[in-house]
């Protein structure tokens, strides 16, 4: 028995595997596989798709439970424009803001030139504000102390502003401006009687020469705005004036000047 267990044959060992060398085309193929996604991910993103949109924005209507969402050509092909910086619109307030100040900018400068002989002697003086233009003419220019009557000299200065402001539309205002010291006639008792006759007389050769009466309005403040002060003679003729306004045509929220921040 135990010669005849010496005398089989050994077994041979198991063959060791056999070693593949073109391993790397697995991963070279499955590199290749990736480079290929990731290059249709890219097209994909650069070139809009109107029904991949649809799809998507019907998807994430009915999850908020909205309509559905539809998208047309021209949007789609706006999506594929590159974005470009543009310069944002003026306002419609703004653009009217603005053609608005060069109107009464223009409208002024036409006063100027008309009443230069008397802003040079500073008995009228033009200037622009927020409510539009202001003319104030020393009452001693249209008026006799104490008298209502237009003097024989006013006429032209009045014209001239007329001629100026009858082609225009804005509204018109007449304001007429006394002094504090009272005055008590039969036919003015205080110095608004006075005031608004003398307005009343302004408005009315407006009117005579070409302005349309429906823009013109008369209007007293006595001497509740004085520009100089009243206890001398000069300051007393200062305050007595008659003012023309060129009312702007834009509401003063539009026109209204930004403060300046305290320091």
């Amino acid at each position: 028995m135990r010669e005849r267990r010496r005398q089989q044959p050994i077994r041979k060992k198991y063959e060791e595997d056999f070693e593949h060398h073109e391993r790397w085309l697995v991963s070279y193929a499955d590199f290749m596989t990736l480079l290929f996604a990731f290059f249709v991910v890219m097209y994909a993103i650069s070139s809009v798709n109107t029904t991949k949109y649809q799809i998507v924005g019907n998807a994430i209507g009915s999850a908020f439970g909205k309509n559905r969402v539809f998208i047309n050509q021209n949007d789609a092909l706006l999506l594929q424009q590159t974005p470009q910086m543009r310069l944002p619109r003026p306002r419609p307030a703004d653009a009217m803001l603005k053609r608005e100040r060069e109107q009464m900018t223009g409208m002024a400068r036409d006063l100027l030139t008309a009443l230069a002989p008397l802003v040079s002697q500073g008995k009228v003086r033009v200037t622009e504000t927020a409510r539009g233009i202001s003319i104030e003419i020393s009452d001693s220019i249209l008026f006799a102390q104490g008298e209502a009557g237009l003097s024989a000299g006013s006429t032209e200065v009045l014209q001239a502003i007329a001629q100026v402001l009858k082609a225009d539309t804005h509204a018109i205002q007449v304001e007429g401006h006394t002094d504090n010291v009272p005055i008590a006639r039969a036919q003015f008792p205080s110095n608004w009687e006075l005031l608004a006759v003398r307005a009343s007389g302004v408005v009315r050769l407006f009117v005579e020469n070409g302005i349309t009466e429906s823009r013109l309005v008369a209007v007293g403040h006595g001497s509740n705005q004085p520009v100089a002060s009243n206890d001398s003679a000069d300051g007393r003729m200062r305050n007595r004036r008659v003012k023309v306004m060129i009312l702007s045509g834009l509401p003063e929220v539009v026109r209204e000047v930004p403060l300046l921040p305290k320091p």
